[in-house]
């Protein structure tokens, strides 16, 4: 056989393997999850989400000092209120929880950046995520209260908002709303293709916000359809949207490879609560290495196409990327 052009693996040292990666992974592309509880003083332990913690408005600067000391910049906010009720008005009051917390984090940290998720389930007494007649959501009417929200966000300082809504047309009303309110800057990142996903349960119980009937699959995707994803992203990103983001994401990462490849946007997804209460319990029952699971699911992720990942592993993702494990 010719040894010369014999089809062959490289032999490579580790720094060669690094220089060679096809795929890079930075701290600047993670963003964390942050929930902010309007009736705690101080930090609580989420049971659903060993590791993860609810902050009070008195603590909420202690989860941004700690993503920073790991190099993570960016970080997404989840409200619990106080007080709920049949429209979710808290959602848009000027001393909201999720108000406060923004007000506190950028008079502290100016420069960490700051995502608010732009939602009805949190604050609604029924927990669905918009205006309900009878059983029904009524998108039009819940549009004029997410724009509510989005600009009560934006004038407490958010640098961006996250409406996960999936109302229909909600990223042009949110864009309309906010330019006629002086925050032309502030900036959209759409829940575009959101499934109606199994994956969401430990989030749902950290955030106090499952429907009290019924589901959301009237309003949600169904996890059967790939192409109906690109129909929602098109949409999204005719409205205005800066970033598309796809959600959940390692059972999803056909959808991710084909938004990442069909739209010229930014492309965020969303590895969900579900995905990583199931590495947490693998790890503890002693089945996986958490560390190179968490990395190797990381960079599956990457790999199909995302720019940057919400994930409640965005702290040990940064220290496994300073210390060359992934990157």
């Amino acid at each position: 056989m010719d040894l010369i052009n014999r089809p062959r693996r490289l032999r490579r040292t580790d720094a060669v393997r690094r220089l060679c990666r096809e795929t890079r992974v930075s701290r600047e592309a993670l963003i964390y999850p942050i929930f902010v509880d309007e009736t705690l003083s101080g930090v609580r332990p989420i049971e659903s989400l060993p590791g993860q913690n609810h902050y009070g408005l008195n603590s909420v600067c202690r989860a941004v000092e700690a993503c920073l000391e790991h190099g993570v910049k960016h970080g997404i906010l989840f409200g619990l209120p106080a007080e709920k009720d049949a429209c979710g008005s808290s959602a848009w009051a000027d001393r909201g929880v999720i108000q406060q917390a923004v007000r506190a984090i950028k008079g502290a940290y100016p420069d960490f950046t700051v995502i608010t998720d732009v939602c009805m389930c949190e604050y609604t007494d029924h927990g669905h995520c918009g205006i309900l007649h009878g059983h029904e959501v009524d998108n039009d009417e819940t549009l004029a209260c997410l724009a509510e929200i989005a600009v009560s966000h934006a004038a407490a300082g958010a640098d961006m908002v996250a409406p996960s809504d999936m109302m229909d047309g909600h990223v042009a009303v949110l864009r309309r709303a906010l330019d006629e309110n002086g925050f032309q800057n502030t900036a959209i990142m759409a829940y575009s293709a959101k499934y109606a996903s199994a994956f969401y349960g430990p989030f749902r119980a950290a955030a106090g916000s499952a429907p009290s009937f019924g589901d959301r699959k009237g309003y949600q995707m169904d996890p059967h359809n790939r192409r109906e994803a690109l129909r929602e992203c098109a949409l999204d990103d005719g409205e205005g949207a800066d970033i598309l983001m796809v959600k959940p994401a390692l059972s999803y990462l056909d959808v991710i490879r084909e938004c990442a490849v069909t739209f010229d946007r930014p492309l965020c997804a969303y590895s969900v609560s579900g995905e990583y209460a199931m590495i947490k319990a693998a790890s503890a029952a002693g089945l996986v290495d958490e560390e190179r699971i968490m990395c190797e699911t990381a960079l599956s992720i990457f790999r199909a196409g995302a720019d940057m990942l919400i994930t409640y592993y965005a702290k040990e993702l940064a220290d496994a990327i300073a210390g060359g494990v992934i990157g």
